[in-house]
């Protein structure tokens, strides 16, 4: 990596305006999704991310299930600008989904009944983790990226096309491409209201 951690995390931005083009190999894409999902924490070890990476005709075919899904619940006079955004989002070079997989979690709040409320919770959160790890990666890579959340809507239709395991619940969408606009300004609230520091 040619940036240090704190570079990566300042730049890794929301993109809404992405290409098709490549920019580093289907391989090395692959490589940074896998090392993501390799040494991304879980509670307990429990290793319960899945990820599927869709990118060419996949890809497309998941933002067309999302529009058509869209169009049977949307006003048809209101659908134009969600049209307008699934077509953005397919204009990518590729989307990853992020999944948990609840057998994992069931399983641990079997084994572990003292915290068995707590494990959908830290199923979540590594999830988040990893989510933003595999952005920043991608980010360095020179990607573009942003985070959908279309499910539960395509839920069902995405387990069916990709003959996914029922068990793997769907968090989360990551479309990503040649970045082809830049995002504006990021405004901040004060710190010294969000961080507090005792010694």
């Amino acid at each position: 990596m040619g940036k240090d951690f704190i570079a990566a995390v300042k730049d890794r931005r929301t993109y809404y305006g992405i290409s098709k083009e490549n920019v580093v190999s289907d391989e090395r894409i692959k490589e940074v999704v896998q090392e993501a999902v390799k040494y991304t924490p879980s509670a307990f070890n429990s290793q319960s991310a899945r990820v599927v990476v869709l990118l060419g005709a996949e890809h497309d075919k998941l933002w067309n299930i999302t529009k058509e899904t869209l169009r049977k619940i949307v006003p048809a006079e209101n659908f134009g600008a969600t049209e307008e955004k699934m077509n953005a989002f397919g204009s990518g070079y590729g989307t990853v989904l992020f999944f948990e997989d609840q057998s994992v979690v069931e399983n641990l709040m079997q084994q572990f009944a003292a915290y068995k409320d707590n494990f959908p919770i830290w199923s979540e959160q590594s999830s988040g983790m990893l989510q933003y790890v595999v952005w920043t990666a991608l980010e360095i890579e020179g990607f573009g990226a942003s985070l959908q959340h279309y499910n539960p809507l395509i839920d069902e239709e995405v387990q069916q096309t990709w003959k996914l395991p029922s068990g793997w619940k769907l968090r989360a969408q990551m479309p990503f491409g040649k970045p082809t606009a830049q995002p504006g300004e990021k405004q901040f609230q004060p710190l010294d209201e969000r961080v507090k520091f005792f010694s």
